[in-house]
């Protein structure tokens, strides 16, 4: 009986040696690639395809378990190695929420000889108190953006004033203002009105809806965030109508619309058609499962240059 059993050991390690990889894959090179195309932003000019950073923190906008899982793989070692790896596949512009880790996170970016250009997107404190202002602008952000929630709130509240203010005090450090918002009404109204802002942050789908306001568009209200079909056509024809460059983000809903490849493939490709040839786009990476890095600057690369 031992002999059987051992016989059929031996016959099963052969096996799985023979399925085994003979070598192991190669590591990655630590040398840059060419640089992503660019545009205009300003005086500055930043990448086409902006790392975005809601997933370094742990914001899924899918669910808490998925938040969990974000925060608990992403460690302070592991944001600085897919930062890093951002850089040396051509993204040279990291959009970041204004917040004391994020903050801490970036000096030891900057300490670790990271380059990359910084968007600041306020929150936290800092909307809360924008006295802070001048002092947040001696990190050398390119802009600073009013909150995209607190936009569409203060929006919906008749308080354009409050946002009107912030952008003022921005504006008064001497870099870029930007405003975000997820509402496409709210981009009308500041064109319209001809808000100073520089730049818009520009989410394609509308997620802060209110349950109300769902109702009233669709008949009925989703079970958690709006993320609805036809929202980044609503909001991609609203960035055309504007000569301000945006920055368009939620490609993919938030990971709804990206589960395989070529799904990821269209989302780029809707979103890099329906922008103007002057604005870019700001992506979150979780490469826990593959590699996004790669995959998606190889997948910008080869849709603008055949464009």
């Amino acid at each position: 009986m031992k002999s059987n059993s051992r016989r059929s050991f031996l016959q099963l390690a052969a096996t799985l040696g023979a399925l085994a990889p003979a070598t192991k894959a190669p590591a990655e090179s630590t040398a840059p690639l060419p640089a992503l195309p660019s545009v205009k932003f300003g005086k500055f000019e930043v990448s086409r395809l902006i790392v975005g950073s809601n997933p370094l923190y742990g914001y899924s906008h899918f669910n808490r378990t998925l938040d969990q899982l974000m925060r608990e793989w992403y460690t302070q070692d592991r944001k600085m190695e897919v930062l890093h790896a951002c850089e040396r596949h051509g993204i040279d512009t990291w959009q970041l929420h204004y917040n004391d880790q994020p903050v801490e996170d970036f000096k030891r970016y900057r300490a670790e000889g990271g380059k990359m250009q910084l968007i600041l997107l306020a929150d936290f404190a800092l909307m809360k108190d924008p006295k802070l202002l001048p002092e947040v602008a001696k990190l050398g952000p390119l802009g600073i953006g009013h909150h995209g929630n607190r936009t569409d709130e203060r929006f919906r509240n008749g308080e354009k004033g409050k946002i009107k203010d912030f952008l003022k005090a921005v504006r008064d450090t001497g870099v870029m203002v930007g405003l975000s918002t997820h509402n496409p009404a709210v981009i009308d109204t500041a064109e319209g009105e001809g808000w100073d802002v520089d730049y818009y942050q520009c989410c394609l789908y509308r997620v802060p809806r209110t349950p109300e306001e769902a109702r009233a568009e669709f008949g009925e209200s989703p079970i958690g965030e709006t993320f609805m079909e036809k929202d980044p056509e609503r909001m991609c024809r609203m960035i055309r109508q504007t000569k301000k460059p945006c920055l368009a983000f939620k490609l993919f809903g938030a990971g709804r619309a990206s589960g395989d490849s070529a799904q990821v493939e269209r989302a780029f490709r809707f979103a890099l058609n329906g922008i103007k040839p002057t604005d870019a786009v700001i992506v979150g990476m979780y490469p826990r499962f593959k590699d996004e890095v790669r995959e998606n600057t190889d997948l910008v690369r080869r849709i603008l240059t055949a464009a």
